[in-house]
């Protein structure tokens, strides 16, 4: 898209942000101390999706999460999106503030940003845990994204949202949590970028395919995917679990597409498990 705009909403001069070099803002938080840890989060681009976990990870972790360019606090630029635009701006951050490397975390299209800097940048990261992502779009996944992308176009953001909740928790949580669900519904639409940056955010996503990279994915990895998950199946994380050298694949029994929120204390003990491992002796297979 031509030329870059930006409309964030107001907010406190003291809060934390990035200028890019472009002059747009990226709002991020720090959180706790240890080694550094980034949390990077889906579609939907805010850091605010890891609060269930802040308070036990900055015990162990400085805790790095930010809100995509685009979404949230961070400026809603009308650029080209793309994975490696999402991922340069992630190591922009790091490289602010003073991060040569650190442990990443990515759900969904965190889990392709997390892919394309273990891929492109191996040297700035740790170990990697991609959550609920997937390797490349399929029939399912094209039709799905493009459904969410008509619905978005014809039902503005408030018929977006309550089409894509529904994909994104299984229905037992929203049966027993009708109440959570709408006011979640309602922070999200309060933030909810224009149309046009969220259609420019699922065209990058379908564009995204790094299936031939994965091989050389260094960094230990963890992949984690539910039964249940409707948006990237679990058959998605199997494959990945496959193609990428070492790389352990754990699949729940549940939880839906945003199980770290719906089964936060089983996804977060995998995490912990997994980043707090010892290291492999050198030479030893991992």
């Amino acid at each position: 898209m031509p030329g870059s705009t930006s409309d964030p909403p107001a907010r406190n001069e003291a809060v934390p942000v990035l200028r890019l070099a472009d002059g747009e803002e990226l709002y991020y938080e720090v959180h706790g101390a240890g080694p550094p840890l980034a949390l990077v989060s889906g579609l939907n681009g805010v850091g605010a999706f890891w609060a269930p976990h802040l308070a036990e990870l900055g015990t162990r972790f400085t805790v790095v999460l930010h809100d995509h360019r685009g979404t949230g606090r961070s400026s809603r630029s009308r650029i080209d999106y793309s994975v490696e635009q999402m991922t340069d701006d992630l190591v922009r951050l790091l490289d602010h503030l003073g991060i040569e490397k650190a442990h990443l975390v990515g759900h969904s299209t965190g889990g392709a940003i997390g892919q394309t800097l273990a891929i492109d940048r191996p040297e700035r990261v740790r170990r990697l845990v991609l959550s609920a992502t997937w390797t490349a779009p399929d029939a399912y996944f094209r039709r799905l994204f493009t459904l969410r992308a008509d619905v978005l176009r014809a039902l503005g953001p408030e018929g977006y949202l309550r089409v894509s909740l529904l994909f994104l928790r299984p229905p037992a949580w929203i049966r027993e949590h009708e109440a959570a669900l709408a006011a979640e519904q309602a922070t999200m639409l309060a933030g909810f970028p224009p149309p046009e940056i969220m259609l420019e955010r699922i065209a990058a996503i379908l564009r995204f395919d790094r299936r031939a990279d994965l091989a050389r994915i260094a960094a230990p990895t963890l992949v984690v995917g539910a039964k249940d998950d409707a948006v990237t199946p679990a058959y998605f994380s199997e494959e990945l679990g496959r193609l990428i050298p070492g790389a352990e694949t754990m699949i729940l029994a549940g939880g839906g597409h945003f199980f770290p929120v719906s089964a936060a204390a089983e996804f977060r003990r995998l995490l912990l498990d997994f980043l707090e491992r010892p290291a492999p002796a050198a030479g030893a297979a991992r």
